[in-house]
């Protein structure tokens, strides 16, 4: 859409007000309308215009109200057609402003993030972090920078991916940094190794922690994984239903005391949604039918209570919502409604209120 000679008078007009401001127009109305006019007509500008209505909202900027620039970030946030530049200018704003188009903006591509990530104070470091899935690279250059809280707030994101070099200077800073340990080795992605290596330095409780949930190790748990997609894929002849070797397997680690919230978090992880549905059923006391159908079918409550009844830790609790449902193709989005109702099943129930209640769901 080409910008006709009305627009192109109202955009002049609006450069002149903004360099001095008349009584008919506030500079919170002309940042507004270069804003909405820049929005709109988008695709018709050439790059002159671009560049003028960028330098009328930059000289603009310093003296627009703080809650007008905000609210302008609020509402650009989630638009996935809005102009790119724009949100880039907003980004480069006050924190207060960025924020929102950081955390939610779909059109901040990974350059975009590196590049504040470089430039940027730590207060726009730490929306990064916390923006959801965010990719390796962009993880590593957060963890480079090495803000504490900027790393606690990455490690605290369940959703960002990090790499095992990553991960082994996370555990390095961890030494120093006391307050990373905790929701470090709480990460379902932290390498085993890496766990065990941190009971050199962690506190008692966080050793006991790290013993109870990663003593499968990787190369056990492969193994058994290994012996499990062997026995499923041999032997078409044989009369065994298709699940009997995985639960054979499930029944033997409950039996020797390995079936654990840990083991359920690494099948999870590697997709074997077949030990995950069995080995979670075998923890709450429920058939694996009733268990599918209470957990995957019912309300995020049921979730919680699975969860807190099998002993997982509240601070993963979005992590097995998520992917779980990921895995068969639901729905995944956790609201700020399912949230809390997940909180009030872990700060309000004990686990076996919450094991009861479950069963009570299930039947």
């Amino acid at each position: 859409m080409a910008l006709t000679a009305h627009d192109m008078s109202d955009m002049g007009r609006l450069a002149q007000l903004a360099v001095n401001p008349g009584v008919t127009a506030s500079r919170e109305e002309i940042y507004l309308a270069v804003a909405s006019l820049y929005r709109v007509q988008r695709a018709g500008l050439n790059d002159r215009e671009r560049e003028l209505m960028r330098e009328i909202l930059r000289r603009l900027t310093r003296d627009v109200e703080m809650a007008i620039r905000i609210a302008l970030a609020e509402r650009l946030s989630e638009d996935a057609s809005a102009p790119h530049d724009l949100i880039l200018l907003l980004v480069d704003d006050r924190i207060e402003v960025a924020r929102p188009l950081i955390l939610n903006s779909p059109l901040l591509t990974d350059d975009d993030v590196l590049r504040l990530v470089a430039v940027s104070d730590i207060s726009h470091q730490e929306a990064v972090a916390a923006r959801p899935h965010i990719g390796e690279p962009v993880t590593e250059a957060l963890v480079q920078a090495g803000h504490e809280s900027v790393l606690m707030a990455l490690v605290r994101n369940v959703t960002a991916r990090i790499s095992g070099s990553t991960y082994e200077t996370l555990v390095e800073k961890s030494r120093a940094l006391t307050g990373l340990q905790e929701p470090l080795v709480q990460r379902t992605d932290l390498p085993p190794q890496l766990a065990t290596k941190m009971c050199e330095w962690v506190s008692d409780a966080l050793k006991t922690y790290i013993r109870t949930n990663y003593t499968v190790s990787p190369k056990k748990l492969d193994a058994a994984l290994g012996h499990v997609r062997l026995v499923l894929n041999s032997e078409p002849a044989s009369n065994d239903p298709p699940g009997d070797s995985a639960q054979r397997l499930i029944e033997k680690m409950a039996q020797s005391g390995q079936l654990r919230p840990s083991f359920l978090m690494r099948v999870l992880s590697q997709g074997q949604m077949d030990l995950f549905d069995l080995g979670f059923a075998r923890l709450v006391g429920l058939d694996a039918a009733h268990f599918r159908k209470t957990f995957y079918e019912k309300d995020v409550r049921a979730v919680a209570l699975a969860c807190h009844g099998a002993g997982i830790d509240r601070s993963v609790f979005a992590t097995v919502f998520n992917l779980s449902r990921q895995a068969h193709g639901k729905p995944h989005h956790l609201s700020t409604t399912d949230q809390g109702a997940a909180a009030q099943v872990f700060k309000q129930l004990s686990r076996q209120r919450a094991l009861d209640e479950l069963r009570d769901k299930a039947t």
